[in-house]
Formats: C-alpha cells, sequence, structure tokens
C-alpha cells in the first residue's frame, strides 16, 4: 500500500507561508473552541524512522495555546511501566476535556517497533490490536477526537537523513544501530507498518499518511487535516446536543429474577468455626502474598454490594496479615472535578497495581452500569457500551496476567434495615449511616434489576463476580478469603508451571 503513495509532492514557500498563516489562525480559534465544548483531542505521531515527528510535532504547536496542551515522547518502557498493563502509561496520559494530548510514538509500539524488535511476541499480537482498538474505541465513545498521522519517507531519503544527522556532533546520538537495522531491513519494518495502519484504520480513529520527504508540505497537510477534523467534530457535537433527547431511561424488568434470586442466604457459621476458619486463612494468605510479589502477578479485588453489605469488614480481615508495603486500599466515592474531566475508567487506570501488589477496590468501575444508571448520572447509551468497556478493560488486565476478582456482597432488605437501624442507635458507628443511604433503600428494586443484569454481563472466566452470602458476616468473611485464596494459588500454580 505505502509503495504506491507519491512521495515527490512539494510546496513552493510562499504556498507554504499563505496557507500556514491563514490554517494557524483557524487552529488556535478551533482549540479555544474545542475548549469551551470540553472536547478532548488526541494527535498521535507515528511514522519511519528520521520522517520528521518532532518537527512536525513543533511547527504544528506554534499555533496552539501552550496552557492547553501536552505532549508526550513514548519511547521504551521504563521499570514501572513494564510492571503495568502496556495501556496504563498512555490511559494516564488522555486528556482532560477541552484539553489536547499530542504523542510522539504511542501505544502503536506494541504492534511495531516491540514487534520488528521481538519484544512482541507473535501471539501476542491478536491481542495487543484488540486492546488498541478498544482503547480507541472507548475514548471515541466518550467524546475524544483521536487524529493520526503517520510519517512516510523512502528508505533512500531516511539513509540520506541518517547520515546527516550521525555526522554532526550534536545529533549524533539521535541516530541508534537499531535505526539502522531498521534501515537495512526497510521492507520487512515498512510490512509490519503497513498491518498496523490496516488492522487499526477505523472511522472513530483513521489514519492519515503524510508524504514527507518536503518538511513543509507534510506540515502543511498536517495543519490542514487537524483544522478540518476539529472543525468536523465541533459542528457534530452541536447537531448531536440538539438532537439529544430527554426521555427517561426504561427499567423493562427483564433481570428482576435474577442471579440474586437464587442466593441462599441462610448460610452461616458459629464464631467459633468463624475464628478456626478465618485464622487459617489468613495465614495462607500471609504466605501467598510473599509469593505472588516473588513471581511478579499483580491482584485486583474489586468489591461492590449492598449499603451496610459487609465490604468493610471483609476488606478489613482480608489485609489483616498482608504486608501494607505490597497492597493498596483504593475507596471510590463520587467523581471529583478533576476525575470528571476525563472518561470514567481513568481514575481506575490510575490505580492499577504494579506486577506482584495488590488493590483493593472499595466500590468500582461498575457505579456506571448501578448508581450512574439509577440516578441519571450518564446516558442510557453511555451506561449500556460499559458492560463491553468494562469487560475489554478487565481482559486487558488479565492478559497481563492479573489475577482478577469481583465480589458483590448480598444481603436481603430486612437484613440491611436491621444494620442502618443498629448504626443508628451506636454512637461509634453513626458516621457509617447518611440520610443518602435511606434514600437509595428506597430504589432497591431498580438497583436489584441494575446488579442482576450487571452479574450476567460482566462475569467472566477472566474477571468472574462472585455473589457473597452476607446475611452473615462471619460466612460471608470466610468466603471472601477462601476464594482470594483459592484464586491466588491457581494462579501461583501456573506461573510456576509455565515458567518449567
Amino acid at each position: 500500500m505505502l509503495e504506491k503513495i507519491d512521495l515527490s509532492k512539494t510546496v513552493s514557500k510562499e504556498e507554504y507561508k499563505e496557507v500556514l498563516e491563514k490554517e494557524s489562525a483557524r487552529l488556535g480559534l478551533l482549540q479555544r473552541e474545542c475548549k469551551a465544548a470540553g472536547i478532548p483531542v488526541i494527535v498521535v505521531f507515528e511514522g519511519m524512522g528520521a520522517a520528521g515527528k518532532g518537527v512536525q510535532i513543533n511547527r504544528l504547536i506554534q499555533a496552539l495555546d501552550p496552557r492547553g496542551f501536552s505532549v508526550y515522547a513514548s519511547n521504551k518502557n521504563n521499570e514501572e511501566e513494564q510492571m503495568r498493563p502496556f495501556l496504563w502509561r498512555y490511559w494516564t496520559k488522555t486528556p482532560a476535556k477541552g484539553r489536547i494530548a499530542i504523542f510522539d510514538r504511542s501505544w502503536y509500539r506494541k504492534v511495531q517497533v516491540d514487534r520488528f524488535d521481538k519484544l512482541t511476541k507473535k501471539e501476542e499480537l491478536p491481542g495487543a490490536f484488540k486492546d488498541i482498538l478498544s482503547f480507541e474505541k472507548q475514548l471515541s465513545d466518550d467524546g475524544t477526537v483521536i487524529i493520526k498521522f503517520f510519517l512516510y519517507i523512502s528508505k533512500e531519503e531516511q539513509k540520506k537523513r541518517f547520515k546527516k544527522l550521525d555526522s554532526a556532533k550534536d545529533t549524533s546520538w539521535r541516530v541508534t544501530e537499531a535505526d539502522w537495522k531498521r534501515n537495512k531491513e526497510y521492507d520487512k519494518y515498512l510490512t509490519i507498518n503497513e498491518e498496523m495502519l490496516e488492522k487499526t484504520d477505523t472511522e472513530y480513529a483513521p489514519w492519515t499518511i503524510i508524504e514527507a520527504t518536503d518538511k513543509d508540505y507534510a506540515a502543511m497537510k498536517i495543519m490542514n487535516t487537524v483544522v478540518s477534523r476539529l472543525a468536523y467534530e465541533l459542528d457534530r457535537k452541536k447537531k448531536r446536543e440538539a438532537a439529544v433527547s430527554s426521555a427517561s431511561v426504561p427499567f423493562t424488568g427483564k433481570y428482576k429474577n435474577g442471579v440474586l434470586s437464587g442466593v441462599d442466604l441462610d448460610k452461616a457459621y458459629t464464631k467459633e468455626v468463624y475464628k478456626e476458619k478465618l485464622g487459617a486463612l489468613q495465614k495462607k494468605l500471609e504466605y501467598l502474598h510473599g509469593e505472588i510479589y516473588r513471581l511478579r502477578i499483580p491482584v485486583i479485588l474489586g468489591f461492590e454490594g449492598w449499603d451496610a453489605g459487609g465490604k468493610g469488614g471483609a476488606i478489613k480481615r482480608l489485609t489483616s496479615h498482608l504486608d501494607p508495603r505490597g497492597y493498596q486500599v483504593n475507596p471510590t466515592a463520587s467523581p471529583n472535578d478533576i476525575e470528571k474531566q476525563h472518561h470514567y475508567l481513568w481514575r481506575f487506570w490510575n490505580n492499577v497495581p504494579k506486577a506482584g501488589h495488590i488493590a483493593i477496590f472499595d466500590r468500582t468501575w461498575y457505579g456506571r452500569v448501578m448508581v450512574e444508571r439509577i440516578e441519571g448520572f450518564c446516558t442510557e447509551n453511555e451506561w449500556k457500551r460499559a458492560y463491553q468497556e468494562i469487560n475489554e478493560m478487565e481482559e486487558h488486565m488479565a492478559n497481563f496476567g492479573a489475577v482478577v476478582l469481583k465480589f458483590w456482597l448480598h444481603i436481603d432488605k430486612d437484613e440491611q434495615e436491621r444494620r442502618f437501624k443498629e448504626r443508628m442507635e451506636n454512637p461509634e458507628k453513626q458516621w457509617k449511616i447518611t440520610d443518602e443511604d435511606w434514600r437509595n433503600r428506597e430504589k432497591w428494586d431498580l438497583y436489584e434489576e441494575a446488579v442482576n443484569e450487571m452479574l450476567v454481563r460482566t462475569s467472566t472466566t477472566y474477571a468472574p463476580w462472585i455473589v457473597v452470602e452476607g446475611n452473615s458476616k462471619y460466612y460471608a468473611r470466610v468466603k471472601v478469603l477462601k476464594t482470594v485464596v483459592e484464586a491466588l494459588e491457581k494462579k501461583i500454580e501456573e506461573v510456576e508451571k509455565n515458567r518449567g
């Protein structure tokens, strides 16, 4: 495909200056309009070595207000990045609403440079492409404009530029042995890039090929593409907002008699049995915590459940024998002002654990399909597509080697009322009960339907839901610990076996 592109395209200095001056003014205006409209923008620069990515980024940003953009250079993963799923470093850099993020190389390194260098194994490629498409689709669906450029030059032009850089003392460091190797095997590397372009050119995040032999022509085409795309997206958003319906979210009752209706809440342990089982499981967890650190296995545990369902108590017993340097409990409240400016998953990606560590979430990303759905904090389209977005996020983490478990602590309505009243009557526990807890109780049936649908749609082999019978706190705590112990033992055995 790329070999058919005409790389001889040029532009006169006069035309370039005239077009650049006009388009720069438009781009500055569009940046301000995107900020006012709350549209986040990502601009990706990929391409052949020495094609001029740095030069073109510098020319583009001259028209922008520097307070409204960030530029990120994506080199090899550092130690911190190597210990997390490969998309973590990019999710955490996604722009807030109204800001622009420019990437000098990006997540495509995984299926491009790393593939050429054999750091990405052949069997990893399908999953990597799937993860990239999912990443871009989720951002696009949430309103992010993604503009991707591939800067293309010929083998001969690349060699000429490498020699020029190599000949000067102050630029020779920019040309590495890896660069020369890719030039020597130019056709092989080109084929890798062509496959990347073909597999990831989508309607929501299309590639624009930039003929980069003439740097002025390349800059003019890049500027024109960005201006045209932003103008289009601003107009599209205005039309979309004008057509938005204020219709309420329908509840069909489809999941009314779902998973929760079959839970046996009579399961219980005596205090003596509880203490015996709890002590044994906590000792096992203490040992397993050291093993997952040794084997660099990340663990993600999510806790959801009814108000007063026992999440805090279960988490306290779970962590009591763990090394505090190796786990983090992340309580999830309503998103703050900064978090509201990002994709709803952004704040959870910021707390993905390093390999060998445990992240515990007291309430999770599932708020999107429960409280946000019920209370109207997101649109119907947003919570409906969230099931797939969440499954894809959890799959990406599991593919990295993480143990992902989600617990729903289930109690019945009478038990909840009893616990609410107990908290109100106990001065030491009154802080745990709020007016909002009582208000949520009035919407029990709506929440039950939403939870049933959530359990059905997002319980997977790689990130299962465990419904915990919670009327007996003793039984619930033991079940949580037993489930975690068994999952860690299974994962450790699997990792040890694969290592031979």
